[in-house]
């Protein structure tokens, strides 16, 4: 490794809260980090802003590196990612260019937290009735008890066990379906293992999804599951975009033959203001704030410092891609 001053771009840091959350100065004189605030949207902006770095520090999966794009980039040597998983990176390409990717941790806290956000959010009508509040409005809507209603939950990983939890203590029954969940440990989270992922859909009062994102995976919920839900059943999606058909929902919305959809997660990031999603009433949208927390943040952020820090000193740490 040269001694040349090396230059770092930290991605998608809209907040403007990056550099505050971590010690960059303990790269000292070896590298000019700089944080770039906007979203980079194509490739002439990424490649524009990108084309002199050596190293990357990406947010989750907002800005794709495929093989055309870590080509178009010379000078990259490390790329962090958020997280310890990061399926919009080429990893065999990365590895083939002799770029280390490497990750970070994280907390699952936050996303459950913000998809119970949206369960009370909708369950309650909180948008619509602080709104109107403010309007002159009183007591516009009837809301839906959760306590004795079905929690349907897609996946039980960290995050969804998490949700089941705060679920129970609800007063919810909670059911969960997912290809590898067996009766023991569903037991072992103290939810019902769904015998199927139809009967999820057909009797759930509230779905969750809290799958990984995956060939298999993608379109899971499709225009066929979701007329399997109830008329007065709520689809939460805090997990990925991909796991839903985005126009069959949009179309049952419409048709108001689910009560309605909380979403933190959509195919285009960040969301036009002109989205189909945006206009319907039975939608509540946030956008991707599932991970953005300050304690997040601070293991984001401060495991990159350390991830940079570790590969300057030729000992590089939490690697993703195959060995370079």
């Amino acid at each position: 490794m040269s001694n040349s001053r090396l230059r770092c771009v930290v991605l998608d840091d809209y907040q403007a809260v990056a550099a505050a959350m971590a010690d960059w100065d303990r790269l000292g004189a070896r590298v000019a980090v700089e944080f770039e605030k906007r979203a980079l949207t194509d490739d002439a902006q990424v490649l524009a802003r990108l084309a002199d770095a050596d190293i990357i520090v990406a947010n989750r999966e907002r800005t794709p590196f495929d093989a055309a794009r870590l080509a178009a980039l010379p000078k990259l040597k490390l790329l962090v990612t958020t997280g310890m998983g990061n399926a919009a990176i080429d990893m065999e390409a990365a590895s083939a260019r002799g770029i280390i990717v490497s990750g970070t941790g994280n907390a699952g806290a936050p996303t459950a937290e913000l998809t119970w956000a949206l369960i009370l959010g909708l369950s309650r009508q909180i948008v619509r009735e602080a709104n109107g509040l403010k309007e002159g409005h009183w007591q516009q809507t009837l809301g839906m008890a959760l306590k004795g209603k079905i929690l349907g939950l897609v996946g039980l990983g960290r995050v969804g066990l998490a949700v089941a939890a705060i679920g129970r203590a609800f007063g919810m029954q909670v059911m969960a379906w997912s290809p590898r969940l067996d009766d023991a440990r569903a037991a072992e989270a103290g939810v019902r293992r769904a015998a199927s992922l139809e009967e999820t859909f057909e009797k759930a009062d509230v779905i969750s999804l809290h799958a990984t994102l995956n060939p298999a995976s993608r379109g899971l919920v499709d225009a066929g599951l979701i007329g399997r839900m109830k008329p007065s059943a709520y689809l939460i999606n805090t997990s990925r975009a991909g796991l839903v058909d985005e126009a069959a929902l949009i179309a049952a919305l419409k048709a108001k033959t689910i009560a309605g959809a909380g979403i933190d997660v959509f195919h285009i990031e960040p969301l036009p203001a002109d989205h189909g999603l945006l206009a319907l009433p039975n939608v509540l949208a946030t956008p991707h704030l599932g991970y953005v927390t300050d304690d997040n943040y601070a293991a984001y952020f401060g495991d990159a410092v350390e991830n940079i820090a570790s590969w300057l000193e030729n000992r590089p740490v939490r690697v993703l891609n195959p060995a370079v």
